[in-house]
């Protein structure tokens, strides 16, 4: 079991798999000159695959969440999954994917195993797409939504960034597309884990903000207290239900107190916190010739000393030197 000094428990894995992307998210990275981990420093399938499955048997974690970088952009992914499905006991997996190339893989990965998907889309409009991503993928991320949500990786989320002079007045926008296409929405308050350390405090969209902007068109009524949990998103009934809408608020409300997850780099670095400034070496273990147990071992060691919180709060804060593709989201 992965606990820690205050009583956590951590059963939701996040599992980085490239720290490449095809899109530039101005939030997430540079334009140009941001260097890529070298191939030998990357976990292999066969490392990846043994780390989950370490995770899984012996550690008790029940949920994995393949992220990226761009985790469609692994040439292995769908073998990993499949590998990842035979597992016993079978953990939950999903994917948080920019949809860009999962039309013509969603069905694959659900034959594979895969249960769900989180796609990434912050407006409705090409031109802001473009402007905020660097790239004129638009169209290709709404036919990849609509390709998992036709194979059965439901519910579909769809995670949304709002900007300041780019696409905060879409929210209303977004969620009542949401709710059209049967999508799950969730908002996510900008976070500090940008490549050019350019995130500030001051500028951001918060989720009053967001919410504020939901209501000028629907009526939410808060969800139970009971059936959060350790959800990283706060939801709220639409318009009566049963249809919701999330705000993920990492900045404003953190959640810390109720954080189950662990989270494995690329380069097979353990991180117990996604603002962490430190990081357990699982990769060197492996590569020595480590038994399963030895790692384990690593792996609680790791987890024992997660510190309370993310300390967003404390003026103190240090943005972490590794950006968010190359750590997983």
């Amino acid at each position: 079991m992965l606990i820690d000094t205050y009583g956590r428990v951590a059963t939701d894995l996040r599992v980085s798999l490239t720290d490449r992307c095809n899109l530039r998210c101005t939030y997430c990275m540079p334009e140009e000159g941001l260097q890529w981990l070298a191939k030998p420093d990357l976990l292999t399938d066969d490392e990846i695959v043994r780390l989950i499955g370490i995770a899984v048997t012996d550690l008790g974690v029940t949920e994995v969440r393949f992220t990226g970088g761009e985790p469609l952009l692994r040439p292995g992914l769908v073998s990993i999954v499949e590998r990842c499905a035979a597992l016993t006991p079978r953990p939950e997996m999903s994917l948080t994917t920019n949809g860009i190339g999962l039309e013509r893989t969603a069905a694959a990965l659900r034959d594979a195993g895969l249960d769900r998907v989180n796609v990434s889309l912050d407006t409705l409009r090409p031109d802001v797409f473009q402007a905020m991503t660097r790239r004129k993928r638009h169209g290709d991320v709404l036919r990849g939504l609509a390709a998992a949500h036709s194979a059965g990786l439901t519910p579909v989320k769809v995670n949304a960034v709002l900007m300041p002079g780019l696409n905060a007045d879409e929210a209303p926008d977004l969620l009542a597309w949401a709710l059209d296409s049967g999508y799950e929405l969730r908002f996510i308050e900008q976070m500090p884990l940008d490549a050019q350390h350019g995130w500030q405090r001051e500028g951001m969209v918060t989720a009053g903000d967001i919410l504020e902007s939901l209501r000028t068109r629907f009526t939410l009524d808060p969800e139970g207290d009971g059936e959060r949990g350790s959800a990283p998103a706060e939801r709220w009934l639409v318009d009566g239900g049963p249809a919701r809408v999330g705000v993920i608020a990492s900045v404003t409300r953190p959640f810390c107190r109720a954080c189950d997850r662990t989270r494995l780099t690329a380069d097979g670095q353990v991180r117990t916190c996604l603002f962490a400034r430190e990081e357990s070496d699982l990769r060197g273990a492996l590569r020595s010739g480590a038994p399963d147990e030895e790692i384990a071992g690593l792996w609680k060691t790791a987890m024992w000393g997660k510190k309370a919180g993310s300390g967003l709060d404390d003026p103190s804060f240090l943005q972490p030197d590794r950006p968010m593709s190359a750590i997983g989201g």
